[in-house]
C-alpha cells in the first residue's frame, strides 16, 4: 500500500508504510513468527528513520555506529529513503579530521504532512495541518451545535477534507483523538458525548479521505504527545480535564490501553467516600463531579460571593483527584502527574492539593521525589498525539 491520493486537490506521494500497526501502542515486530528478509529490511529502515527523528542530521558513517548496521546497508537504505522523499541531504559535515568531510542527512520534516483531528470539545472539533516535528501549518474547526451521532460523524469527515484540500506537501496519514472507549481497530466502542456507540471512525474517515487514518481516545493522545514532543519520563499518568476528565498512561516508555481499550477512565471513578463503605456507585460521587471544567466552574461561580471561595473549591478538586491518583502512583511507581487543561484552572491550588494528597497517601520512600507539572502543549496537545501515532503507525517514529 502507498499513500497515494485520489481525491481531488490531494498531493501524492509514495510512502510505504508499516504493516498494520495503526492500534495505538502496536508492536512493530511480530512476535512468535521467524523473520524474514523483507522484515530485517522493514527493521533497519525503521531504525534509520527513528535514529534521524530522535538524534537530527548525521553522517552515513556517524548513522552507520549509531545504529549498529553496516555502512554498506545504511548507504542502501539511505539512498532509498531519499527517493521516498523521506530524506534529504543537508550538505558538508564541519570536522577537524583529516580527509574528505562526510555529507549530513536528516528527515525531511518539512517536506510532508499529517492531518490531526481533535474531537475532544463537546463544543467544537478541531483539526490541523501539522509537519513530522509536530509544527502547525494550518488549522481549521467546525462548530458542533449539538450534532450527534452520524452528523458529527459526517462533521469530522469534512473537517479532514477542507484540510486535505489546502495541503501543499503530500499527506502520510491523518490521525483523530475522539472521546469514549476506543479499540485497535479505530471503532468507538462508546462516546456518549457524540451519541456513538460501535462507530468504525477509522474506517469510515480512511475511505473517504483515501488517507490511512488512525483513530484513538483523546487522552491516551494527549500521552503520547508528551512522551514523543514533551519532556516526559518513560513512566507517567496525562489527567486530562475538560467537559470531561481521562488519563493516559504511559509505563516503561509504552503506552496502556488495557484488555477492554478503557483504561485511563478515571473520570468514572468514585472517590466520594463520604457515603461510607456500602454506598453503591454513584454518578454524583465520581471525580467527575469535582475536577470537570462544567463542575469546577459551576462551584466557583455559587461560591464566588463567599471568602476565598476559588481556593477552597479548587483545593476540594484537587483533594479528589489526589484519592483517586493515590492507588495508582502507588500500583505503578509513577514518576511524573502531568495535568492537562485550563491553566487558570489546574495550575497551582489544584496541582498543590493533588500533590499534597499523594505524599500522605502513598509510600514516602518510594515517590518522595514525585512530579506533578502542567503540560505545556496547550490546546495542540492532542493534535500532536494524532500526529506522533500516524507516524508511528506509517514509518515506525516516535
Amino acid at each position: 500500500m502507498t499513500v497515494a491520493m485520489s481525491h481531488p486537490g490531494f498531493n501524492s506521494g509514495a510512502l510505504p508504510p508499516l504493516p498494520n500497526s495503526a492500534a495505538f501502542g502496536a508492536r512493530l515486530t511480530r512476535s512468535g513468527q521467524g523473520a524474514t528478509p523483507g522484515d530485517a529490511k522493514l527493521h533497519n529502515r525503521t531504525l534509520v528513520l527513528q535514529t534521524l527523528y530522535s538524534v537530527g542530521a548525521m553522517s552515513r558513517a556517524d548513522l552507520a555506529r549509531a545504529t549498529g548496521l553496516t555502512k554498506v546497508t545504511v548507504s542502501g537504505l539511505v539512498g532509498e529513503l531519499i527517493a521516498d522523499g523521506l530524506l534529504r541531504e543537508l550538505g558538508l559535515q564541519e570536522s577537524q579530521r583529516p580527509g574528505k568531510p562526510a555529507i549530513l542527512v536528516d528527515l525531511a520534516r518539512d517536506a510532508f504532512a499529517v492531518i490531526a483531528l481533535d474531537l475532544s470539545d463537546h463544543r467544537v472539533f478541531r483539526g490541523a495541518l501539522l509537519d513530522l516535528t509536530g509544527h502547525v501549518i494550518d488549522r481549521a474547526s467546525a462548530p458542533l451545535d449539538g450534532a450527534m451521532g452520524d452528523v458529527a460523524v459526517e462533521l469530522a469527515i469534512s473537517l479532514a477534507l477542507d484540510l486535505a484540500s489546502r495541503t501543499t506537501v503530500p499527506l502520510i496519514g491523518l490521525g483523530v483523538g475522539t472521546p469514549g472507549v476506543v479499540d485497535d481497530a479505530g471503532t468507538v466502542r462508546t462516546a456518549a458525548n457524540l451519541g456513538w456507540e460501535q462507530v468504525d471512525l477509522q474506517r469510515q474517515l480512511g475511505e473517504r479521505t483515501g488517507l490511512p487514518t488512525v483513530v484513538a481516545n483523546d487522552a491516551n493522545l494527549a500521552a503520547l504527545a508528551e512522551s514523543s514532543f514533551g519532556d516526559s519520563s518513560d513512566d507517567f499518568i496525562v489527567i486530562t480535564i475538560g467537559h470531561g476528565v481521562g488519563s493516559g498512561l504511559i509505563i516503561g516508555g509504552r503506552p496502556v490501553t488495557g484488555t477492554r481499550f478503557a483504561s485511563g477512565e478515571i473520570g468514572q471513578v468514585m472517590v466520594g467516600t463520604d457515603l461510607g463503605l456500602e454506598a453503591p456507585y454513584a454518578r454524583e460521587q465520581v471525580l467527575e463531579h469535582w475536577l470537570s471544567v462544567p463542575s469546577l466552574n459551576a462551584a466557583l461561580a455559587a461560591e464566588s460571593d463567599k471568602d476565598d471561595a476559588r481556593e477552597r473549591v479548587l483545593r476540594e478538586a484537587g483533594y479528589r483527584l489526589g484519592i483517586a491518583l493515590a492507588p495508582v502512583v502507588g500500583v505503578l511507581n509513577l514518576a511524573e502527574v502531568v495535568l492537562a487543561g485550563p491553566l487558570e484552572l489546574i495550575e497551582g491550588t489544584l496541582a498543590e492539593a493533588t500533590l499534597e494528597i499523594l505524599r500522605r497517601r502513598t509510600m514516602p520512600d518510594s515517590h518522595n521525589d514525585l512530579i506533578i507539572r502542567t503540560s505545556m502543549q496547550g490546546d495542540d496537545l492532542i493534535l500532536r498525539g494524532a500526529v506522533a501515532i500516524v507516524l508511528h503507525a506509517q514509518l515506525g517514529v516516535v
